[in-house]
């Protein structure tokens, strides 16, 4: 198989994070260095990641889990000088976290050593649902979540459609489709405020609930299923909904 994938299946990081790990000459394999994609590598091969070697066994247990995660920490494995999602994480396993949370906002992120999982829910053709209670500065109008819900240009990209519904005059909740890099934050501030807290709560149909921060739970065998056979149940519409 192609090392990025015996990478990912061993549990060592996600595929595209191998093929960074690949290019930057950290892999070798039978005491030969690779930097390049696409190298075939047997499980009878033996191979190294920063001189540590990287076991593949096809019974590998998955792992699928939800943390709760504060603000302050970063969606990473790894990063100097800076709190990380892993520290959270006692378990001797290794796995690595699904997509990314910006370090000020807080709420769900799934972590798993099931690199096809992770392949999964990280490609927009998967078009899963993602829910936040988000909390601005300044009093949020109504045109600026009608603003929202329709779509707004960032970086000279249109969003897609979102579901938005008010919850006060400052907090509203928003369901996206999509996960650009801040894309939240970039939303409000097109519309000439700014989020002073963002919570994710609803990843798919995997909900935080009553998670406390900092924690982390098992998922459950039923929303295993739905990850790695279904799609999203919850079938909300892209609309704007004004307090009743």
């Amino acid at each position: 198989m192609r090392l990025q994938k015996y990478l990912a299946h061993a549990g060592l990081c996600s595929r595209r994070k191998a093929e960074e790990y690949i290019l930057a000459g950290r892999i070798k394999i039978n005491g030969i260095t690779i930097s390049e994609l696409g190298t075939k590598v047997d499980p009878s091969d033996s191979v190294f990641f920063d001189g540590k070697p990287v076991l593949f066994s096809r019974e590998q247990p998955k792992i699928y889990l939800a943390l709760n995660k504060p603000a302050g920490y970063v969606t990473s494995c790894s990063q100097k000088k800076t709190k990380i999602v892993m520290d959270l994480i006692d378990i001797n396993e290794r796995i690595y976290p699904v997509g990314r949370l910006d370090k000020d906002s807080k709420g769900l992120i799934l972590l798993t050593n099931d690199g096809e999982l992770h392949n999964k829910l990280s490609h927009p053709s998967f078009d899963h649902e993602k829910e936040y209670i988000v909390t601005t500065v300044d009093p949020v109008t109504d045109d600026a979540l009608r603003h929202m819900a329709e779509g707004v240009v960032i970086d000279e990209v249109k969003t897609r459609r979102a579901r938005v519904q008010r919850m006060s005059d400052k907090q509203f909740r928003i369901v996206l489709k999509e996960g650009r890099n801040r894309q939240i934050r970039k939303m409000v501030q097109q519309t000439g405020n700014e989020v002073d807290t963002l919570l994710r709560i609803r990843i798919a149909d995997i909900h935080l609930g009553k998670l406390k921060e900092g924690t982390w739970r098992h998922l459950t065998q039923a929303e295993i299923r739905q990850l790695t056979q279904g799609t999203d149940t919850n079938g909300l519409s892209d609309l704007f909904q004004k307090r009743n």
